[in-house]
């Protein structure tokens, strides 16, 4: 394979989310709720060349621009990773994620004791540390397996 052969084909209309941490795609696709039954049509591409990180993933989503919530969440596993929106095959924006100072309703809290997890109308806050996220109600600090704590209720 030549360097300027493309290892994941283009999209007509959608979003393409480069250079994603390398290892990360899976939980991109997680945090975007898409799965084998979402009926989403995806392209992933998985530690892939990148001169800017080495190697990095790319996921292409058909047909799909991405929620804020949605590039806020991402932002906490890929802090490099850039949104390119693309219509009729031309990239029509682009932009870098921006990592929020908090996050609220899109995770849950893993600490069975929190305020959020109960039968209470309290949405989840997360406050955004440069390791990791910290409830803002009881202090649990998460920093690894994020995409685990995605809220899909």
């Amino acid at each position: 394979m030549s360097d300027r052969e493309l290892r994941v084909s283009k999209i007509r209309n959608g979003t393409v989310i480069d250079h994603i941490t390398a290892g990360q795609a899976l939980n991109v696709l997680a945090i975007l709720g898409i799965d084998a039954d979402s009926g989403d049509a995806v392209s992933v591409g998985m530690r892939v060349p990148s001169d800017r990180l080495g190697s990095k993933d790319i996921v292409k989503v058909e047909g799909r621009e991405l929620s804020q919530d949605e590039v806020d969440v991402l932002s906490l596993i890929a802090p490099a990773a850039t949104i390119n929106i693309v219509q009729e095959f031309d990239v029509v924006k682009k932009h870098r994620v921006e990592r929020p100072e908090e996050v609220v309703g899109v995770l849950s809290c893993p600490n069975r004791h929190c305020i959020t997890t109960e039968d209470e109308p309290v949405e989840s806050r997360f406050d955004v540390l440069d390791d990791g996220i910290r409830c803002t109600y009881c202090d649990t600090i998460v920093r690894d397996s994020l995409a685990e704590q995605i809220d899909v209720a």
